[in-house]
């Protein structure tokens, strides 16, 4: 029986050291950050589609509100991925993710047929946020322990 635990704990050990890997961990954050790079790059392609998003939300003037959305979708999702102030890009993420969740889907005004959608989005929104401040988190809390040790 204590030999099954151990095999078990190696098992578990081996598994835990394939999944923590810097490339897994990288790939989680690529698709963390997948919709804020696809939201620049087609912005950025489409500049005047761009400029019609932010004058329909009613960000005015929405040529600046454009160049300053395209920035940080793709400026903060390149800190996050090369890990150069990846705290930094992921509260900037979180903070404009949770600004726009509040902007776009106000699912309380919403009438019945189009809430349970923005309800939804609302939330997966929120999930979003908390993904990113947790990438802050750990970001943050290894800076710290990476300088204690010394």
């Amino acid at each position: 029986m204590i030999e099954e635990m151990s095999l078990g704990k190696d098992r578990l050990s081996a598994t835990a050291a394939r999944f923590a890997s810097p490339g897994l961990r990288w790939i989680a954050l690529l698709g963390l950050c997948a919709a804020y790079l696809q939201g620049g790059i087609v912005k950025a392609i489409d500049f005047q589609g761009a400029i019609d998003e932010m004058t329909h939300s009613g960000l005015t003037p929405a040529i600046p509100f454009a160049i300053t959305v395209i920035a940080l979708e793709l400026g903060a999702s390149a800190l996050i991925l090369s890990g150069f102030y990846r705290w930094v890009g992921a509260l900037a993420l979180a903070v404009f993710t949770l600004m726009a969740t509040f902007m776009a889907n106000r699912f309380w005004n919403a009438p019945l047929p189009d809430r349970f959608m923005m309800e939804n989005s609302f939330f997966e929104h929120l999930g979003l946020v908390g993904g990113f401040l947790l990438v802050a988190w750990h970001d943050l809390k290894d800076k710290t322990t990476r300088r204690s040790a010394w």
